[in-house]
């Protein structure tokens, strides 16, 4: 039985037919890879960096509408009940805007906190309306605190999820971009080890693409954002550089979030110092929050207009800084809340220090802000929140600490509360005061 023997047009052909078949079965895999890139990088930028945003929006929406309540309770002004409103429109729309973002349930113990609360203040508002101011501040102490801090827990919860899956993705775009660039080489290879010249264009097209979005994804993962993927055209590779562009202009306008520096100081926001101030926390280091606070500050800026006030601000930001780079440590960190509110993270050792030569700087210079005929008798005169005019002294500075070593369990809730205290506290005293809570480990 003679065996049987290929001619050799049978043999091109058999061996153009295998390219065909390696190179086709390449070109699907790439492009199913690709497209799973795709789709991956759009869930992205579509809905979890939104998520990742507009929860922290909501975090600060819910800390400025807690924030007017207990000043409602605290003034007992009834006319405050509109801003709440207005508060709590806003926190509502940030609300269903994240309802409406697909996070498989991830967002259900948040919207079942919102619910509550909702449902709690109301009850308070109720009170509020018929001035039962002792049963509402009963009911915001036992209810709507409570809730608060639940609900802000479960935000942070959330938001520390959404970066983990957000940089879980991130890095899985680099292995499996790897992955698919590795396999599909190895079959490309192969269809081309038969048909060389026909396989070739295909061949390098897919080693260009792969091993750009290898390297671009690898970039992104170490957290450089301007790396030039260099793919360009309608098809699918150039859809994808577009996506990665996208991306990357999404995670730089995020990273711009987290440097939130006041534009009058320079100094970091509420982002960078609760960030700052939860990582001390953990790292179980004993630190001290000074909180620096300017009284008669709103009196001020309506007699002498927003443009002076601004300057008051900036030059007290200015003050701060060259204080602690005197007498701090090279590990502090100064951060600007707004308005005419500073914190400082330091030392304990330090606090006392800086609070004194802080608060003997800002007097020293506090009567220079002021016109001739005002610093001469000490005062002016204007109407306070109320309508009523009185007599408001020059500016002074109180400042709040409280040392971590004090605190049973240390938090940033615990430590805003107490510096909330004190500052009510001081703002009664005359002149420039600060206050050290010294009681140990309540």
């Amino acid at each position: 039985m003679s065996s049987f023997r290929f001619t050799v047009a049978q043999k091109i052909a058999a061996g153009y037919l295998l390219m065909v078949v390696f190179c086709l079965t390449a070109i699907i895999y790439a492009l199913t890879a690709l497209g799973d890139l795709t789709r991956r990088s759009e869930q992205l930028v579509i809905h979890e960096f939104p998520a990742l945003v507009l929860s922290r929006d909501l975090s600060q929406s819910l800390l400025d509408l807690e924030r007017l309540e207990k000043q409602l309770l605290i003034l007992r002004d009834v006319s405050m009940v509109s801003l709440i409103d207005k508060r709590r429109a806003e926190s509502d729309l940030i609300r269903r805007r994240l309802t409406s973002i697909p996070l498989q349930g991830r967002f259900d113990r948040i919207e079942n906190l919102l619910t509550a609360l909702d449902k709690a203040r109301t009850k308070e508002l109720a009170l509020l309306a018929e001035q039962q101011w002792a049963e509402a501040e009963q009911h915001s102490a036992k209810v709507m605190t409570p809730l608060n801090d639940q609900l802000l827990k479960a935000i942070q919860q959330f938001r520390m999820q959404q970066e983990q899956l957000m940089d879980e993705t991130l890095q899985s775009f680099s292995r499996d971009s790897g992955k698919a660039y590795s396999l599909t080489f190895f079959v490309a290879f192969a269809g081309i080890g038969l048909a060389a010249l026909v396989a070739a264009g295909i061949m390098l097209k897919i080693h260009r693409a792969f091993a750009r979005l290898t390297q671009a994804t690898k970039a992104i993962a170490a957290g450089s954002f301007d790396y030039p993927i260099g793919l360009e055209g309608h098809d699918e590779f150039g859809r994808l550089a577009r996506d990665f562009a996208e991306m990357e202009q999404k995670l730089r306008e995020l990273q711009a979030l987290n440097l939130d520096a006041n534009p009058l100081t320079r100094l970091p926001g509420n982002l960078s110092i609760e960030r700052e101030l939860e990582g001390r926390i953990a790292s179980g280091l004993p630190f001290a929050h000074i909180y620096v606070d300017l009284d008669y500050f709103k009196a001020y800026n309506d007699r002498y207009g927003y443009q002076c006030g601004s300057d008051i601000i900036s030059q007290v930001g200015i003050l701060i800084k060259e204080v602690v780079a005197r007498l701090g440590n090279d590990q502090d960190m100064i951060g600007h809340i707004g308005g005419d509110d500073y914190v400082i993270l330091s030392t304990p050792d330090r606090a006392e220090p800086l609070a004194s030569e802080m608060i003997k700087q800002f007097d020293a210079v506090v009567p220079g802000f002021y016109s001739e005929q005002d610093r001469k008798v000490g005062y002016f005169k204007g109407q306070d929140r109320y309508g009523e005019e009185r007599e408001f002294p020059l500016l002074s500075m109180s400042i709040a600490i409280v040392c971590s070593e004090n605190l049973r369990n240390p938090s940033a809730e615990a430590i805003g509360r107490e510096c909330a205290k004190m500052k009510e506290y001081l703002k009664k005293l005359p002149g420039s005061n600060y206050l050290i809570d010294r009681r140990e480990k309540r």
